[in-house]
């Protein structure tokens, strides 16, 4: 059994374009039936904001690895200088049940994030004419992680990045051509892609978004219910189910502005060329097992190549 931990994955390092393909695999995989998900639960106790979720399933496909993710999220975490998320991923072997590996950070969280937002983004700029300006909203560790996503895999492919987090950020990695903003609402309405990755408590957005852009909804609960309006043509999600509950702003439009099922699409429909063309793109990811699994057993896979990493 091989141990992970922050260190070793950061060693590894992030090639974008192979998470990215890991991603796309994985939803081929859903595709074909190939996979086991249960609906995830949610433990709560004591502060009701906090959670903590178990993520277990099944991959198949070229990953071919079952497992479970840990993952708790405190999000007042960031007012002690502690971490909002915290998680623990295990690997089994599919055909013996073995543990082949225990992976103790949350780092592949993050990549698994940013991962599924770049398989989005990768297929909207190749439908897009010139180079995108893209706004983030909030920038923790995932906000941060989409960044360096986005500089490394997608620089070619934009004019600039702006950021808005209501806290003062020290960064120093930051592209010469990308600034912090003093308020989001100046950027919103000029941005061809808009990442939204904040612990807020309550929706803000509520301002219309340009004619054609991509809206990554990565926080889940950002857009107030006005919002509908402006994005009902075009919403995508990774899984109803997951999606339609714990508040989110898809649950929101459900209770609220009539959203069934069959208005929005999956990320596999959205993966279909011609898919992308004018309009307003709404994401959804509320954030699927087997992504994770597949991104786990790739860094497990590096980590037994390159040698990294504790074997027990």
């Amino acid at each position: 059994m091989r141990y992970l931990d922050q260190s070793d994955i950061i060693k590894i390092g992030n090639n974008w374009g192979d998470l990215i393909s890991v991603i796309e695999d994985t939803v081929i995989a859903e595709k074909k039936g190939d996979f086991a998900q249960p609906i995830k639960p949610y433990l709560r106790f004591n502060d009701l904001t906090n959670r903590i979720i178990a993520m277990p399933a099944f991959v198949g496909g070229k990953t071919d690895m079952a497992g479970i993710k840990w993952i708790a999220s405190f999000p007042n975490n960031i007012y002690s200088n502690i971490p909002r998320a915290n998680s623990v991923t295990v690997l089994n072997n599919s055909k013996t049940g073995e543990v082949e590996s225990i992976i103790n950070t949350v780092e592949v969280s993050k990549i698994r994030t940013s991962a599924v937002s770049g398989l989005l983004l990768d297929k909207y700029l190749k439908s897009f004419n010139g180079k995108a300006k893209v706004l983030i909203i909030g920038f923790g560790p995932i906000g941060q992680t989409h960044y360096n996503m986005l500089r490394n895999h997608f620089s070619d492919k934009l004019e600039k990045v702006e950021i808005f987090d209501l806290r003062k950020i020290e960064y120093s990695n930051l592209d010469a051509k990308d600034c912090f903003i003093e308020d989001w609402q100046s950027a919103f309405g000029q941005a061809d892609v808009v990442i939204t990755t904040t612990v807020a408590k309550e929706r803000y957005i509520n301002l219309m978004p340009k004619e054609n852009c991509l809206l990554l909804n990565v926080s889940l609960r950002d857009y107030k219910t006005e919002m509908f309006e402006y994005v009902k043509e075009n919403i995508i999600v990774d899984n109803w189910e997951e999606i339609n509950r714990e508040n989110t702003d898809i649950e929101n439009y459900y209770l609220n502005s009539g959203l069934q099922e069959q208005d929005v699409v999956t990320i596999y429909d959205a993966l279909q060329d011609g898919y992308f063309k004018q309009g307003r793109y709404f994401f959804n990811p509320m954030g699927m097992a087997i992504f994770d699994i597949a991104i786990a057993t790739y860094f497990y896979n590096k980590a037994k190549k390159e040698n990294v990493g504790k074997e027990l």
